[in-house]
């Protein structure tokens, strides 16, 4: 299995290169070039699978240049004892047509934990496949919760530095917390002042820097990356959506992803194309509703104000992943995609093809929700199911209930709501607290009687690590220094 760059970057390489690299030179995101398909053995097995053996099968597919021990050593460092759930994902029943995928029984207790828990060791790994001789550093742009994991996943990981980008005033109480006490000798935080669009323009321009590569390499330096752009971040995240939809068995089984940056659903969309039995992947956004409109209209219009809503986590107008997407159903069009995305970059929009927009809206439908709404779902939810929703996830369950999909659904809840309990709390008690969100933990937990998740437990009492607030136009400069 061989990857190529989304931009056409004529340098095919293997799994462990496409993994350490992160960024293709283009710019251009490291993509398969061809997608396995299970086979029909491969398929009746997997119900009686555990969510380990599902990965190993999944992975085996696509790093083929990585030996099955290797690639159980990879499992089982990421998933023994680091999460308090065996199954890593577990459904959950809502009703007879609804069930949660639960993605937050990890260290941080977000979604990004799935992926963030292996890329160290797909990369250690990688690095040793590839004969890498240089330290390697890792450079983060989060709006929220990518941070904390893949500060947790790489802390104290031999032979590598990590560096966190995130926006100052765009990510939760508890978010920015666990972000900057977070201990371990390699690892870097900065808070910037602008948004997460901001952070990530700036890491893809830092990975495409040459005098700056130039300049680490001599200090025996390379840079990768830790967000979605990196396959090794995407990959485990198609576990999820082959392990669950085969277990509930139930035909076509449809999926309601809260969405910014494209990497969650889109881990969908190759899973289904591996055979997978799933059918639409609805993609739901909050008031920064570009995924919506592009879905609906094929235009891309990131020209609009930028909002701070209650799901930080989707604060997103650049979604870095629909660039995968495209380069599967276009063919693997290069020279589109190029032009594409300097469209976007030029004029802040483009419009897709038609019979690319066919293809996509075949693929996927997509709503959003604002922020009252996303707080009448977590209400709803909670009141009806005795079943406690974060900011995020209830957007997802606002947008099945607005569709009145009559479908097996699952809806892929991100986070514990104990990460955002400002937006959960006044959803449920319709007013504003007067208190700070770590008394709101405790008050959240009275008033449902969830207990609050360990990683969460104390979190106030940690020090503070990392206090370094930076311009936007200082972000360069002040990743050089720090690595």
């Amino acid at each position: 299995m061989f990857y190529t760059s989304t931009r056409g970057d004529n340098n095919k390489v293997t799994a462990a290169q496409a993994i350490v690299k992160g960024l293709a030179p283009d710019k251009g995101l490291y993509t398969p070039e061809s997608i396995p398909v299970l086979s029909q053995q491969e398929q009746s097995n997997i119900p009686n699978m555990s969510y380990k053996q599902v990965a190993n099968l999944v992975f085996s597919k696509f790093l083929t240049d990585f030996t099955n021990e290797q690639i159980d050593n990879c499992i089982n460092n990421a998933y023994d004892n680091t999460f308090d759930n065996d199954e890593v994902a577990p459904l959950y029943k809502l009703n007879e047509l609804t069930q949660i995928l639960e993605l937050w029984h990890g260290p941080t207790c977000a979604f990004k934990d799935v992926a963030l828990q292996i890329l160290p060791h797909f990369l250690t790994t990688a690095i040793d496949i590839t004969n890498e001789k240089n330290d390697i550093a890792i450079i983060v742009a989060t709006s929220g919760d990518t941070g904390k994991a893949a500060l947790e996943g790489f802390k104290d990981v031999k032979g590598t530095k990590i560096v966190v980008m995130y926006p100052n005033t765009g990510v939760s109480l508890i978010q920015k917390q666990q972000m900057i006490t977070q201990d371990g000798e390699n690892v870097h935080v900065i808070a910037i002042k602008g948004n997460f669009d901001d952070a990530q323009t700036a890491a893809k321009n830092i990975f495409t820097n040459t005098e700056l590569n130039e300049k680490l390499l001599q200090n025996h330096t390379k840079l990768s990356s830790a967000n979605s752009i990196n396959w090794g971040r995407l990959l485990p995240q198609i576990v999820y959506y082959v392990k669950s939809s085969f277990d509930i068995a139930q035909g076509d089984i449809d999926y309601v992803v809260p969405t910014g940056n494209f990497g969650n659903i889109l881990a969908g969309y190759y899973a289904k194309m591996m055979g997978a039995p799933i059918g639409k992947l609805i993609c739901a956004s909050n008031s920064n509703n570009v995924l919506t409109d592009f879905i609906k209209t094929g235009v891309y219009d990131k020209r609009r104000e930028f909002l701070k809503t209650l799901s930080p986590s989707m604060d997103i107008l650049i979604s870095s992943n629909l660039e995968r997407l495209l380069y599967e159903i276009s063919g693997h069009d290069s020279t589109l995609i190029n032009s594409l995305m300097t469209e976007l970059d030029t004029n802040g929009y483009y419009e897709l093809p038609a019979t690319l927009k066919e293809k996509m809206q075949q693929l996927f439908v997509a709503e959003c929700a604002s922020d009252i709404e996303t707080q009448q779902a977590i209400a709803q939810c909670f009141n009806k199911y005795n079943y406690l929703l974060d900011t995020h996830t209830a957007v997802a369950y606002y947008v099945l209930e607005k569709l009145n999909n009559n479908n097996p659904t699952v809806i892929v809840s991100t986070a514990s709501a104990y990460k955002f309990p400002t937006g959960v709390y006044t959803a449920l008690k319709d007013c504003h607290p007067t208190v700070d969100e770590y008394q709101l933990l405790k008050d959240l937990e009275s008033l449902t009687n969830c207990e609050i998740p360990k990683p969460i437990q104390n979190l106030e009492q940690k020090a503070v690590l990392h206090t370094l607030l930076c311009d936007k136009t200082d972000i360069d400069a002040t990743i050089t220094k720090l690595i």
